[in-house]
């Protein structure tokens, strides 16, 4: 099933209408019917009863997005929630690696204190405690230096800083956001593979391939680096889409034959 994504919008957030000063233009995007003027949406194409929310000149008119555009939109936006997600989390993954810092004596007492509470009840199922692979991890960090958990606290905040900063502008389809999206999420790529190759899991593979995907898809889709002509070409495309200017396009070519 193909989702029309210019209604769909229409339908939440209604019709975006214009009256231009150009008379032919004008009369190619109104209506008159028996309950009044009604002007084309220059989204979904559809009349829409009552006065235009704008008038002037054509060439002023919004850059409504629509079509592929908008559908592009969509996905950025899903990104950027995906974004500020992660960035959230990191944030609190922060907040308790600086709090663990100041705090790593009595965290250890207490830990040791509860292993040696449950340590009878896992060996009663056969699982030993003292050769856990993720009891070791906890007990090896408590021999980190206070500066080094703080070092640690540090670079993940900045990293949640890069992800909500990201988000903020693929929500916004600003274009720097666009391509530091691409190079911060392509920066960590080499280390993700690492990662797989120290040991495999299915929630890597999966994080791997999105992020995969999403430094493709940005790239090609909004011709970031100068590809499939670039900026230019990308904002070529933006206009061609634009239903302004495909009916100023329709009336210049009308008025020729």
């Amino acid at each position: 099933m193909k989702i029309d994504w210019d209604r769909r919008t229409c339908a939440r957030k209604g019709h975006v209408t214009y009256e231009p000063s150009e008379a032919e233009l004008r009369e190619r995007l109104r209506a008159h019917t028996g309950l009044g003027e009604a002007w084309r949406c220059l989204r979904c194409g559809d009349f829409a009863l009552g006065i235009p929310h704008g008038s002037g000149p054509a060439e002023d008119a919004p850059l409504v997005p629509r079509g592929k555009v908008l559908r592009d939109l969509f996905i950025l936006r899903f990104l950027a929630v995906e974004r500020l997600v992660r960035g959230v989390f990191i944030v609190l993954v922060a907040a308790a690696v600086w709090k663990f810092s100041n705090s790593q004596d009595s965290v250890r007492r207490l830990f040791d204190e509860n292993l040696d509470v449950f340590r009878p009840v896992f060996q009663h199922f056969h699982y030993d405690l003292d050769h856990s692979p993720v009891v070791d991890t906890i007990q090896k960090s408590f021999g980190y230096k206070h500066s080094t958990l703080v070092a640690v606290a540090a670079a993940l905040l900045v990293y949640a800083l890069i992800e909500i900063v990201e988000a903020v502008g693929l929500w916004r389809a600003e274009r720097w956001a666009e391509y530091l999206t691409v190079v911060a999420t392509a920066m960590f790529l080499p280390l993700e593979i690492y990662e797989l190759t120290e040991k495999i899991s299915y929630l890597k593979i999966v994080t791997l391939g999105l992020n995969i995907l999403a430094v493709l898809y940005i790239l090609l889709s909004k011709r970031l680096f100068g590809l499939r002509g670039g900026r230019a070409a990308f904002e070529a495309e933006r206009h061609s889409a634009s239903l302004m200017e495909v009916e100023a396009t329709a009336g210049l070519a009308v008025g020729t034959t």
